[in-house]
């Protein structure tokens, strides 16, 4: 007999239960938002909460002996790098385990390269050896649009197809993330009919704001145990109002692109100061970062100064990217 997908959420829900039972709240999103949190801070949840939310009201329909309905539980995250779709995913996977419907909530994490073989018949063999790998957890397909290139014949098409057959075959026991920009997921979900029925839901991740991108830098200090001056946030801030948000932009890895790079500067600075007295250093200073080493962070990064360092004012560099 099959055992449904479902079967076991209620006894998943008590495990939650008991584990936020610990804690102030008693919600299990609260206990799930309080874990991405601290993953990647500032991230908006609600599209999470309404994934917890449709399985808890499955979870109660089987309390009152209902029957399940199934539903897919296959998502599409669209959005540019670094805005926490792999995070997500990995959260979700831990969550799918606490409530019953995977076995092991594991996330296995590919992209193009891990599907796609060079010759006939080797395609099918790779995407298989990456599902196993993926059963009874999360299969994160990253830049998922690759397996779809625009006007090329290539095996991409044989790796889409054999995905889907074995969705259908695994379907209780494989969840599919599918992921990358939002133009090219578009036309990757259209090219092929059996795409759109499989992936029904779509999360959208946009970019970081200045605040939230602030709250990540000061999250990155405060773990390493510096401290960011008043001015360095003045900078900061502004560098975060003026950096172009497009499909180059990295979000919070420009953020912590930005962030090592001012401890770099912080590095030389001190160096150059204090000579054959570094040993003499007050800890205070070795764990300051000023304006001067956020200035110099953002030159590195393709951001150059309109006026004085002081005034916080910047423009971005012509020709420079991101990653």
């Amino acid at each position: 007999m099959v055992v449904s997908a479902l079967a076991d959420v209620v006894r998943g829900l008590k495990i939650v239960r008991d584990r936020v039972a610990q804690s102030a709240s008693a919600d299990p999103f609260e206990w799930v938002n309080d874990r991405l949190v601290r993953l990647e801070p500032a991230r908006p949840l609600e599209e999470l909460q309404r994934e917890l939310d449709a399985l808890q009201v499955q979870a109660q329909r089987l309390e009152h002996g209902l029957p399940e309905v199934a539903t897919s539980q296959h998502l599409v995250f669209v959005g540019n790098p670094g805005t926490g779709k792999t995070t997500i995913a990995r959260l979700l996977a831990a969550m799918y385990q606490s409530m019953g419907l995977l076995k092991k909530g594991h996330l296995v994490e590919v992209d193009r390269a891990e599907l796609v073989g060079g010759y006939v018949g080797s395609t099918a063999i790779k995407t298989d050896r990456a599902i196993r790998r993926a059963l009874d957890g999360v299969l994160f397909i990253d830049e998922a649009y690759a397996l779809a290139p625009a006007g090329q014949l290539d095996f991409g098409p044989e790796a889409v197809e054999t995905l889907l057959k074995r969705m259908e075959d695994y379907r209780h026991r494989l969840v599919v993330i599918v992921a990358g920009y939002p133009a090219p997921m578009h036309r990757f979900l259209n090219s092929n009919p059996g795409l759109r029925s499989r992936f029904s839901r779509e999360i959208v991740f946009p970019d970081y704001t200045t605040n939230e991108l602030l709250a990540i830098t000061s999250e990155f200090a405060t773990r390493n145990q510096y401290t960011l001056t008043r001015e360095a946030l003045t900078q900061l801030e502004s560098v975060f109002d003026r950096v172009e948000r497009n499909e180059g932009f990295g979000n919070a890895r420009f953020a912590r692109t930005l962030f090592e790079q001012a401890l770099n500067a912080q590095a030389l600075r001190l160096a150059g100061t204090a000579g054959e007295t570094m040993a003499t250093l007050d800890p205070s200073e070795l764990v300051t970062l000023t304006s001067a080493d956020v200035a110099h962070a953002a030159r590195v990064l393709g951001e150059e100064p309109v006026r004085a360092a002081a005034d916080g004012w910047w423009r971005r560099a012509r020709g420079a990217t991101f990653g």
